[in-house]
């Protein structure tokens, strides 16, 4: 059965949310990614793409692009740019496109399922493209892009979710340039986190719609540092990683 957890996330200031927010580092290339982020010293993508912060033609494997992306990643921190939660908290992003709306639980999923086949796929992964973002997971001590789950609806799940958006404003709200809203609520009800992760508990599969090769990082690098870790307990970070999780 699929694992879901709750965890601390890292997120920020509603002012900068929408300046902040940026697509997914493999939807656009170095070029257009420069271009995205001309003038917003907010975007993720210093991060997520970090070549461009550097001349135009240098190779984004080269050693450097990855230590300024652990490098924006500590300025964002400390400029409070990202800020962690203070408890283990779910959350409910939702995007909606011509009309309709769809919501998502965000949490982490299990290094293990992924391992194990409860975290389905139906791409093949390019070894290339896998050692790019686990050089970025390795050197961040961070996932900085959940991936994005489907899974079997849960009809009690949904229920929670429909009541808390009604009943509940939403952190963020805004509409990004390309014309997909999106909303985002926080969940710190310790009794209904504990629900929904049990209710959870129920879905036998989960599929990986999108974010391939962020999964197999996030997996890959999580399972290397248990095989490093001679005092492994399965509850350390590593073995955990951010996605949403939308029903079907």
């Amino acid at each position: 059965m699929a694992l879901l957890k709750a965890f601390k996330g890292l997120r920020p200031p509603v002012k900068i949310s929408r300046d902040l927010a940026s697509r997914p580092y493999d939807v656009l290339n170095s070029m257009e990614a420069r271009e995205e982020a001309k003038g917003n010293e907010y975007s993720l993508l210093h991060i997520i793409k970090p070549e461009i912060d550097f001349p135009v033609g240098i190779d984004e494997h080269e050693p450097a692009v990855y230590e300024k992306a652990r490098e924006n990643f500590e300025k964002f921190r400390a400029n409070g740019w990202l800020v962690q939660d203070n408890e283990e908290y779910l959350y409910i992003y939702a995007q909606t496109m011509n009309g309709k709306t769809q919501y998502g639980i965000v949490g982490c999923a299990g290094v293990e399922d992924y391992l194990d086949g409860i975290i389905r796929k139906h791409e093949l992964t390019r070894k290339d493209k896998e050692e790019d973002r686990m050089k970025h997971v390795r050197i961040t001590y961070a996932n900085m892009e959940p991936v994005f789950f489907t899974y079997p609806a849960v009809k009690e799940i949904d229920v929670i979710v429909d009541g808390i958006v009604k009943a509940q404003k939403s952190e963020y709200d805004f509409t990004s340039n390309d014309g997909i809203g999106h909303q985002f609520w926080v969940i710190k009800d310790k009794s209904t986190i504990e629900k929904i992760i049990n209710l959870f508990a129920k879905v036998p599969f989960t599929y990986v719609a999108d974010g391939h090769h962020r999964t197999a990082a996030a997996a890959l690098v999580g399972n290397e540092k248990k095989k490093n870790n001679p005092n492994h307990s399965g509850k350390e970070e590593y073995n955990f990683f951010p996605c949403g999780s939308f029903s079907r």
